[in-house]
């Protein structure tokens, strides 16, 4: 069983910027594919960034050049950081973490996670 905690989240204004971090627990996700999604009130969870088993990342157009997804495999945390806010960025961010083989072949479906966080909150506002 995994756990993983989101922190990070709260208010910035446009052109902010944040630092997600998801800790992991119970088991070590440094082989895992790890997804970072977001959901707006109202809208359907979408994908936002996801790190391969491989290494390698993948990002959601939206997000591209402004957000980047790291993993630190020392503190079992992933991290997402966050620069030049918009007020759409605004969502709860959650991760979520897979460890079947095909969980890196799709990192951008959430059917790939076997395991999610209970999100944070972000707020873009003026």
């Amino acid at each position: 069983q995994v756990q993983l905690e989101e922190s990070g989240g709260g208010l910035v204004q446009p052109g902010g910027s944040l630092r997600l971090s998801c800790a992991a627990t119970g088991r070590k996700i440094g082989s895992s594919a790890v997804g970072w999604f977001r959901q707006a009130p109202g809208e359907v969870r979408e994908f936002v960034a996801a790190i391969r088993r491989s290494g390698s990342i993948s990002y959601a157009d939206f997000v591209k050049g402004r957000f980047t997804a790291s993993r630190d495999g020392a503190k079992n945390t992933v991290h997402l950081q966050m620069n030049s806010l918009k007020t759409a960025d605004t969502a709860v961010y959650y991760c979520a973490v897979g460890f079947r083989g095909d969980s890196s072949a799709y990192p951008s479906s959430d059917a790939s996670y076997d395991y999610w966080g209970q999100g944070t909150q972000v707020t873009v506002s003026s």
